[in-house]
């Protein structure tokens, strides 16, 4: 299998889009993406860019997609977050993955942090697996807290 691993264009965000809806029918809620092509052009490549993404390219169709962007960490300083990495269904069990998954690492160590960090749903078993497999611990004492748009206005109508 042929691919390259490259960072993502502007070009390149209606075939992303069309990976992160793909991820969210596999995390059974696809209703759930808002976002859309012009908004990832727009937060992605402007004068302050919120996130960083790496493709993976298989005869000039994009195949998996692997988006970060920095945090910061009151103990360990700059992070790196990985938000998502998608590969095509069909495209699974090719090496994409973990090949999305190096570049990210590597990435990190060049931006010289301390830590990268994501999430993953306990369901998702291969996805587990091949992160401890990688080195990379669990944390199954932490619970993930978010607030959505909805619950943030709640909040703030009653200040």
């Amino acid at each position: 299998m042929d691919y390259i691993i490259r960072d993502a264009t502007e070009k390149d965000m209606p075939q992303v889009l069309a990976l992160i809806q793909e991820l969210a029918t596999f995390e059974k809620e696809p209703e759930a993406v808002e976002i859309n092509v012009e908004e990832l052009c727009r937060e992605g490549f402007g004068s302050h860019p919120l996130f960083h993404c790496f493709v993976a390219e298989v005869s000039n169709k994009i195949v998996g997609i692997a988006l970060v962007y920095y945090r910061f960490s009151t103990w360990k300083g700059r992070s790196i977050h990985l938000e998502d990495l998608i590969v095509n269904e069909s495209m699974r069990g090719t090496g994409i993955g973990n090949a999305l998954y190096s570049e990210v690492l590597k990435y990190a160590k060049s931006k010289g942090v301390r830590r990268v960090e994501w999430v993953v749903l306990d369901w998702n078993k291969n996805a587990i697996d091949f992160y401890e497999k990688s080195g990379a611990r669990l944390l199954k004492d932490w619970y993930l807290v978010q607030m959505d748009q909805e619950g943030i206005q709640a909040f703030v109508s009653k200040l």
